[in-house]
């Protein structure tokens, strides 16, 4: 697959504010989208801590990556930050959200979306799993067939008319959108060669850093939003 890179300079970098707070959010997840996305971009991490007040202030882009989230979770994690990340976004920020990340932009988190959700791919119609543990998932980006690395990911769900799709799950559900100025993925794009090998049933299956361009492509293009 070609990709088409904006034109950033990389002397002036955009700023990418990551969250993260193992183990509930990975440090993995998060490593690997650091490494993906470096080349273009500057990194600033934030955590459950209150931030000062002009933290956001250079910010381009909010970064979730994946972990073990639910509500208690996020209620524990975004108590202090929860209100600053939804007025960055509501004042054009954008959001790059992964896994859990996606799922916090959804209705019953930081509830930033507007008529879509984040809901759990294995319990859709037409799933090809219904187990959540880590696969290589069949998905299409785009018109391209192929597998990614797959842990309890989301569906986005709702008025397809509000978003533009850019991946889906074999039943068709969207696996990657924007909606505005905010990117969302069920998958992980940015999972690295240990991930598979740390499964005997993964082992040999790596993208070989092919996924970590689809995810620069992802986010060069949320930039321009």
């Amino acid at each position: 697959m070609s990709i088409n890179y904006p034109t950033l300079n990389k002397s002036v970098k955009p700023t990418v504010a990551l969250f993260l707070y193992d183990p509930k959010c990975s440090v993995q997840s998060g490593n690997g989208i650091m490494k993906a996305l470096s080349q273009y971009y500057n990194f600033k991490i934030f955590s459950k801590n209150i931030l000062e007040y002009d933290f956001f202030d250079n910010v381009d882009m909010i970064a979730v990556p994946g972990g073990i989230g639910d509500a208690s979770t996020f209620d524990q994690l975004f108590k202090n930050n929860g209100d600053r990340v939804r007025e960055f976004i509501q004042n054009g920020g954008r959001y790059l959200g992964i896994c859990m990340g996606a799922y916090w932009a959804g209705s019953h988190y930081l509830n930033v979306l507007d008529d879509v959700d984040a809901v759990q791919y294995i319990n859709q119609l037409g799933a090809d799993t219904r187990r959540p543990h880590a696969k290589n998932l069949s998905i299409t980006w785009k018109t391209e067939p192929m597998k990614m690395f797959f842990y309890d990911g989301c569906s986005l769900i709702g008025n397809k008319h509000k978003f533009k799709t850019i991946a889906t799950y074999a039943n068709g559900d969207a696996m990657a959108i924007y909606q505005k100025r905010i990117g969302l993925i069920g998958c992980h794009p940015e999972s690295e060669q240990f991930w598979y090998d740390s499964y005997s049933y993964l082992k040999g299956k790596w993208h070989g850093g092919v996924h970590h361009d689809l995810l620069l492509d992802f986010a060069n293009d949320l930039m321009k939003r």
